[in-house]
């Protein structure tokens, strides 16, 4: 096996690649601080240095091939084929490849997310929620809904509650602004580590004051 700098570096190198023709909301750089966020929340959950190979290889890997920006079926293999050329031990792999399949938004709304997590998973599914709140959250939710050309509100059009997997995925008439309400103040409550609950309180906070602002300048009370 290659040694695991080496794997990382390499890792690295594929998220350039693949992701390189993405919008900023998930691009390099959202991929780069979901690992930091990762790592950090890993140190203080008392994870072990074999852990901590898993969450940075999962954290790096995560949104490769997603269903979102998928230009071809084939990108689905793409992780898993890197993972058999780095030469990644078989349990680490199966556990990154598993990570990385269950972590989504549309997983918890499909009810697949009841059960036991392991902690690698419950940290990089952390980290990866924190970049989606907070003021990275809401840049990258505006960036996101404006490469898809959605408008930002429309008091007419309300979220959509009990939403299910194939709701949350269909790309019908949807705002930018619903989906803090559908998805993104959500999230404060879904965090799986003791770590993670603790830093979203802030990010969850800052998007309140944000949306309360929005809406009085949206109605001309600000």
């Amino acid at each position: 096996m290659a040694s695991i700098v080496t794997t990382v570096k390499n890792a690295e190198k594929l998220v350039e690649r693949t992701m390189k023709g993405n919008d900023a909301s998930h691009d390099a750089a959202h991929v780069w601080r979901v690992r930091d966020l990762a790592l950090s929340l890993a140190q203080e959950e008392g994870l072990s240095s074999d852990s901590m190979e898993i969450v940075e290889l999962a954290a790096l890997l995560h949104d490769i091939g997603d269903y979102k920006y998928s230009r071809d079926p084939s990108e689905e293999k793409i992780v898993e084929n890197f993972l058999e050329e780095e030469g990644v031990d078989e349990v680490k792999k199966m556990k990154i490849l598993a990570i990385i399949k269950g972590m989504g938004f549309k997983e918890e709304l499909a009810g697949h997310a009841n059960g036991e997590f392991s902690p690698e998973f419950r940290v990089v599914q952390d980290a990866d929620r924190l970049d989606a709140i907070g003021a990275v959250g809401i840049a990258r939710c505006f960036t996101f809904g404006g490469s898809r050309n959605r408008v930002l509100h429309d008091p007419a059009i309300h979220p959509r509650s009990d939403l299910s997997k194939e709701q949350y995925m269909k790309k019908e008439e949807q705002t930018t602004v619903n989906h803090f309400h559908e998805k993104l103040l959500k999230l404060k409550d879904l965090m799986k580590t003791k770590a993670g609950q603790r830093r979203a309180e802030r990010r969850h906070k800052f998007m309140e004051d944000f949306l309360k602002e929005f809406y009085e300048e949206w109605d001309g009370r600000a």
